[in-house]
């Protein structure tokens, strides 16, 4: 009998490590706010984010909070992360996009002003 006990135990502590954290990020989603305006950057999931993003959804949206709180809306053309001028690289600061350490010779700008330390950059238009 004892060794029923102890297994129905091991098993609802298991099942809690499992499940529980997946409860514990349950977040309340609310209808667009369209006339919103976007908070960059903001945490969501574990994660912070300096643009518009695109989870679970078909068209790239953002917070309205520093901290996701189920207040959200679409992006439209001006909500876009915008380039940080001037932005430190390397050893270089730059006032412009550059192709500086692109494979591609794409040009590409920091979203924030130390690149070196974030590591949040997007491709220039």
């Amino acid at each position: 009998m004892a060794w029923h006990v102890v297994f129905l135990w091991f098993w609802v502590f298991w099942l809690h490590s499992v499940v529980g954290q997946n409860y514990e990020e349950t977040i309340t989603h609310f209808p667009e706010v369209k006339d919103g305006k976007c908070v960059f950057p903001f945490r969501y999931r574990g994660g912070t984010f300096h643009d518009c993003v695109m989870f679970n959804s078909k068209h790239r949206w953002c917070s309205l909070n520093e901290t996701y709180q189920g207040y959200w809306k679409y992006c439209s053309e001006e909500d876009f992360a915008k380039c940080m001028f001037p932005f430190w690289y390397r050893r270089l600061i730059y006032s412009e996009c550059t192709d500086d350490g692109d494979l591609f010779g794409k040009k590409w700008c920091s979203l924030t002003r130390n690149y070196n330390k974030d590591k949040v950059w997007k491709y220039c238009d």
